[in-house]
């Protein structure tokens, strides 16, 4: 069997601390490789080798390390098919999903190569008599990521491209349930040019993010998980005088206006909905269609869809609309929510609770199911389920469908679909989401703009991926100059009077 360690000063290094975690192929339920779990003190080797290192990184200047992102880049499409599969085979999704996953992620390594206009700090000429005032962005030194299962690619890049395009060395600890393809980045880098020890990928549990936490050489910490551990994150790393982001949890609504375009509207939830199994931090789970005719016509229209979706292992290929769920545990916890949508009263219309793929019976499976009937005091609409199941919730009025959205404790996306203009201005203006979509389900922001949620789907000022990573990642000097104005007889300086 296959075992996973770390990556460590440029080269794959075996775990010392004896402690493994399973690594399943999720389409068989069978455990097919074993990932080291790092102790503090394979963390802090890791860190060290990391604080010598990244001096003479962040001494090389910032179109240097732009060259090592594009040719990161050229890598990432030459081994795209590689990495989708390595991708797919860890944590189930489709061929497709994997390849977005990756896409997405390389995106923002593009945005980095913009690293030198990134990092221009401002200037002043003549702040006074003979004082110039100017400004520089530097590195924080050593700073670390910790990333989810769910995006094993796309997340990780996010966090470690701006951070080293800044001059810093990055820690990446990713999830223990796929751990290969951030292993592989780490190589890939390296081909890339980037030097030995800039970036150290360390597996493990919560040993290895404790130790993370503690160690006083880190200088910041990004996070992407449940709120739950968001916050605790948060909350160890500022008391250790780290900076932190950390992104939590979420429940995306998507209000569906009379006037929308059903067809649109259906398809768009069907996609978000149930994409990728439902395992996005983005997908819409809650859909609110104002109006019972509007919540009539909207279910007639997603029974058809939904019951056509096809689910199955992603050797499969273009056959599978999402595949199974990462463990046995995420599988189990789906299902125990689904039954408590019905025992709280809820109206279950498409059930697939018994759903089996010959061939796959120990797999992670989940048929897509929909609820109707919803109401905000269930726990279905209270929870992240993070698995493919879409509740509906019936809103009387506009205001009541953006007031769901805005009493909400999670404030990551939400969308709006409607052919009024008035209606989708004020929506935007005033709901307390941090991402919003105008007759767009799934509202991440491209690469150049900053990605985060509000309330308790997000811990901390900045967010991440575009101008927000590089600010993030760094910090301002501020810089007050002023040289003599001349030579007085006898060589003495004289300078003039400072305002």
């Amino acid at each position: 069997m296959q075992e996973l360690g770390h990556y460590i000063n440029g080269t794959r290094v075996k775990g010392q601390s004896g402690r493994f975690a399973d690594v399943y192929n999720p389409a068989t339920g069978e455990v097919q490789a074993r990932v080291a779990l790092a102790n503090a003190e394979e963390v802090a080797y890791a860190v060290d080798i990391a604080r010598d290192a990244q001096p003479g990184w962040a001494e090389v200047n910032p179109q240097r390390r732009a060259r090592v992102m594009m040719e990161f880049v050229r890598l990432l499409n030459r081994d795209m098919d590689k990495l989708a599969e390595a991708l797919s085979r860890e944590h189930g999704k489709t061929l497709p999903d994997a390849r977005g996953d990756i896409q997405r992620g390389l995106e923002v390594v593009e945005f980095c190569i913009g690293a030198p206009h990134l990092l221009k700090g401002e200037f002043t000429d003549g702040a006074g008599p003979g004082i110039d005032m100017y400004s520089m962005r530097q590195p924080l030194g050593v700073v670390a990521g910790i990333t989810p299962f769910n995006f094993p690619a796309m997340i990780p890049m996010w966090q470690f491209a701006p951070a080293i395009a800044a001059g810093n060395a990055f820690i990446l600890k990713p999830s223990e349930r796929d751990p290969s393809v951030p292993l592989m980045l780490a190589e890939l880098m390296e081909e890339a040019g980037l030097p030995k020890g800039i970036l150290q990928v360390v597996n493990g549990d919560k040993e290895a993010v404790d130790a993370i936490l503690d160690d006083p050489i880190i200088q910041a910490v990004s996070f992407v998980g449940s709120t739950p551990v968001a916050q605790y994150i948060y909350a160890r790393a500022c008391a250790t005088g780290k900076r932190a982001q950390c992104f939590g949890g979420a429940k995306n609504h998507m209000i569906v206006m009379p006037d929308a375009d059903m067809d649109q509207a259906a398809d768009a939830l069907v996609g978000a909905g149930y994409g990728a199994a439902g395992e996005r931090c983005m997908a819409i789970s809650v859909a609110v269609p104002v109006g019972e005719k509007t919540a009539d016509a909207l279910i007639e229209k997603l029974i058809p869809r939904i019951e056509k979706l096809r689910v199955g292992p992603y050797t499969a290929g273009d056959d599978v609309d999402f595949g199974p769920l990462v463990t046995e545990a995420a599988k189990n916890r789906v299902l125990g929510l689904i039954e408590k949508g019905i025992e709280e009263g809820a109206k279950l219309v498409v059930d697939n609770r018994d759903f089996t793929l010959q061939g796959y019976e120990k797999g992670f499976f989940v048929g897509p199911h929909l609820f109707d009937h919803v109401t905000p005091e269930m726990e279905i609409y209270k929870t992240e389920i993070f698995g493919p199941v879409l509740s509906t919730v019936r809103a009387g009025s506009y205001e009541e469908a953006l007031h769901l959205a805005m009493d909400h404790e999670y404030g990551n996306g939400v969308a709006i679909f409607t052919r009024d203009g008035d209606t989708a201005r004020d929506f935007a203006h005033r709901v307390n989401v941090g991402m919003v979509g105008i007759n767009v389900p799934i509202p991440v922001p491209l690469a150049y703009h900053t990605f985060g949620g509000w309330k308790k789907s997000m811990f901390g000022d900045l967010n991440q991926h575009g101008p927000d990573s590089f600010r993030f990642f760094t910090r301002t000097k501020t810089v007050t100059s002023r040289w003599p104005s001349g030579l007085k007889e006898g060589g003495e300086f004289h300078f003039k009077a400072m305002d």
